[in-house]
């Protein structure tokens, strides 16, 4: 995380047309590539078609099937409802690891506009600048950081008993009653804490930076490095340690809040 000084020109702000800090998390973007592409018909999958050039640390991971030569004769729409990507990253770019994250991502528009765009795409890099821009909300969806087997204070965040009680001070008091004779799900117990699928919801790009620019590369990022390729800078915060992937999508459900806000980027605070 970083912390970023933007101009605030968001209307009938407090602080419109001056400087303000915010807190910022830097996301490296780097580029993806069309593993296959996937049809529907009836809510089901119909066909999948892989791409003609994959990258050979993909091959070692996945068990790839021998693929059709013209693969764009065979994008055709007409008996299907639907149709889907299913994308790699490149993180050997980014020189933190070797091996792609694949991931099935759905596209906008009409049926024909989405073949369009794979016809576009099929067998180029895609960059984030290709699918969002300044200023839009994002979804983020990822892991957060994992902390092992925890009590239910800290789990759930339970008051702790008196210091005469007795059988423990960090537990419920009753754990149900006698009757129905048996412990209910929604009794605070000790488990697993951390490691959870969340999404973030509505959060805002503040800026996207491009790789072509070496002067914009950010350098010696503590618990991670410098970066290499396109990066974005995301208002607020984001789940999980400094090194695990995550997923942008454009917002399910864009708020008002949050997108009638207007940041302009100034820079970064180090």
């Amino acid at each position: 995380m970083f912390s970023v000084e933007v101009k605030d020109l968001t209307p009938y702000s407090m602080t419109k047309d001056k400087k303000i800090i915010i807190p910022s998390t830097l996301i490296e973007c780097p580029p993806m590539k069309i593993f296959s592409i996937r049809f529907y018909k009836n809510g089901k999958v119909a066909k999948d078609i892989l791409a003609e050039h994959i990258d050979k640390e993909l091959k070692r991971k996945v068990k790839i099937p021998k693929q059709g030569k013209n693969i764009s004769e065979n994008l055709d729409s007409k008996d299907y409802e639907d149709v889907s990507l299913i994308v790699y990253s490149q993180v050997k770019k980014t020189g933190i690891k070797k091996t792609p994250d694949l991931t099935e991502i759905g596209l906008t528009g009409t049926i024909q506009e989405k073949l369009e765009f794979i016809k576009n795409h099929l067998n180029k890099d895609i960059s984030i600048s290709d699918v969002f821009s300044q200023g839009e909300l994002v979804d983020v969806r990822g892991l957060t950081k994992g902390k092992g087997f925890a009590g239910p204070v800290k789990r759930f965040g339970i008051t702790l008993r008196s210091h005469k009680s007795e059988k423990g001070v960090r537990k419920v008091g009753s754990i149900g009653p006698w009757h129905p004779a048996r412990v209910t799900y929604r009794v605070p117990m000790a488990g697993q804490l951390g490691m959870f699928t969340r999404v973030n919801y509505n959060q805002k790009i503040i800026s996207i930076i491009k790789a072509e620019n070496p002067e914009a590369h950010l350098k010696n990022i503590k618990n991670y490095g410098n970066t290499k390729t396109d990066y974005l800078f995301l208002n607020g915060s984001v789940q999980g340690p400094s090194k695990r992937q995550i997923l942008l999508t454009s917002s399910l459900r864009p708020s008002k809040m949050q997108k009638k806000k207007i940041l302009e980027f100034v820079e970064v605070k180090r």
